[in-house]
């Protein structure tokens, strides 16, 4: 198992390298470039779509704009943003939480180009349904000579897309908040238990189709964002005073990576830093790496624009609101230094420093949540990259390998389960920025056509 968990590790460390560092952040900032800024620019407009505004019953797909941005937000607003901050700043300090920000900036760039192109070139599997994602966009979009790439990403998805990491730590806080606090021994026996508890609850809502997703995720993410956000405001109120403190040190360790205590990156300890930053800010958003355009591809939208500008906004609520957060809540309390807790074990530990006996149990109720609607989510993902590659037909032999994966998530270590899933985020990101970049001009083109239109309508 050892010989294993090395194996996956040095493979994750290997596809996160210099090269996609590159393709993730430089293409990213060459997406912002392009765009003149957009997502920034036309940020009003963009929740005046997610409130529906332009809905438009007769155009294609199967959910409205906010029913995708939940979906996708379930997916990624989960444990990348509660365990994974936990981990970025145990390892690098306060100052990652500056990298992770710089990665959903330019993430929200790169979130609103692959939605667009999601709509604009959407597909059809083999039942004749529309369908939307970076394996459609890359057929429809630069021509069948390059199906192999797309076939690439749909393979890493397979794997990509399994619940691992959300079920490994949600296993960790059930077994840190709830049984062993009240006595009850916990191993194998009671982390079997757990998992299979969660296959009932998934199988009940992904075997009903994406309807049912969207559907329950629209309900489920909204409100648990907003109490985890009343949560960490106590947790900051309680320690108002070192708030200013902390949120300083953000910025001043990003640059000299005090606390940094990972491997070096091209042989310095501030390259290390940004590298993890990154890396665990595009676990936590996605953008780049192909899971939201699926989500995004099914909106009920002839816009590409329009959902494209509803899709930037999963990064900002993701990582500049809920990480930052979380990130919060771990430095104001102390426990990043005094705890060698890591993942959802340390902002468990934060909670119950600054709210003793009620805090963990309100946290284990954020945590199941987002766990579980993310099951949901990667769920549907999967089940894509199942139909692209076998037909439609086959999609549902995905639905039994992802819930027997729940087990292995229960059952096995944290590093083995996030280096497996980062490693395999790293090899979708490939093909889905490649593509991106070589289509980015054909969606500049119908940013100016969408807004030259919109400026008509405001004249009318």
């Amino acid at each position: 198992m050892e010989q294993l968990n090395q194996i996956i590790s040095d493979f994750a460390s290997f596809a996160w390298g210099l090269p996609l560092l590159l393709l993730l952040i430089g293409g990213g900032l060459y997406l912002l470039i392009l765009s003149r800024f957009l997502p920034f620019r036309y940020l009003g407009h963009a929740f005046q779509v997610l409130r529906g505004k332009y809905n438009n019953p007769n155009d294609a797909g199967e959910i409205t704009h906010f029913q995708a941005l939940t979906t996708a937000l379930s997916s990624t607003i989960g444990m990348g943003n509660i365990a994974g901050v936990a981990v970025a700043i145990s390892i690098g300090g306060p100052g990652a939480v500056f990298w992770m920000w710089i990665s959903a900036v330019v993430g929200m760039s790169t979130k609103f180009f692959t939605a667009s192109l999601a709509i604009m070139y959407r597909g059809k599997d083999s039942h004749g349904n529309i369908q939307g994602g970076p394996m459609y966009f890359i057929v429809e979009g630069l021509g069948k000579k390059w199906k192999p790439l797309a076939v690439f990403f749909s393979l890493c998805g397979l794997v990509g897309a399994l619940p691992v990491f959300n079920v490994n730590q949600l296993t960790q806080a059930i077994n840190d908040i709830l049984l062993e606090p009240n006595g009850v021994a916990v191993g194998f026996n009671s982390n079997l238990i757990i998992g299979v508890v969660l296959v009932i609850v998934t199988s009940m809502v992904i075997l009903g189709g994406l309807n049912r997703i969207s559907k329950v995720a629209s309900k489920m993410v909204p409100s648990m964002v907003l109490l985890y956000f009343v949560l960490v405001l106590i947790i900051l109120m309680v320690n108002i005073d070192v708030v200013p403190k902390y949120f300083l040190m953000i910025f001043t360790d990003a640059f000299t990576a005090t606390n940094f205590k990972g491997d070096s990156f091209l042989g310095g300890v501030l390259g290390g830093l940004i590298l993890l930053g990154i890396r665990r800010g595009a676990f936590s958003n996605e953008a780049g790496i192909g899971t939201a355009p699926m989500a995004h591809g099914a909106t009920k939208t002839n816009e590409p624009v329009r959902e494209g500008l509803v899709a930037m906004l999963g990064p900002a609520i993701d990582t500049l609101v809920v990480c930052t957060l979380t990130a919060l809540a771990i430095l104001v309390t102390g426990v990043w230094q005094s705890t060698n807790a890591n993942g959802v074990s340390l902002t468990a530990s934060a909670f119950a420093e600054a709210m003793p006996g009620i805090g963990t149990y309100l946290l284990l109720l954020c945590i199941t949540v987002f766990s579980v609607s993310s099951l949901f989510s990667y769920s549907y993902y999967g089940t894509k990259c199942m139909s692209f590659l076998f037909g439609a037909d086959h999609k549902h032999y995905y639905n039994y390998l992802y819930i027997a994966s729940i087990i292995m998530g229960a059952t096995t270590s944290l590093a083995m389960m996030i280096n497996l899933i980062d490693g395999f985020f790293a090899l979708m990101a490939i093909p889905t920025m490649t593509a991106t970049l070589i289509l980015a001009p054909r969606v500049t083109k119908e940013i100016k056509l969408y807004f030259r239109g919109l400026e008509n309508e405001n004249k009318q």
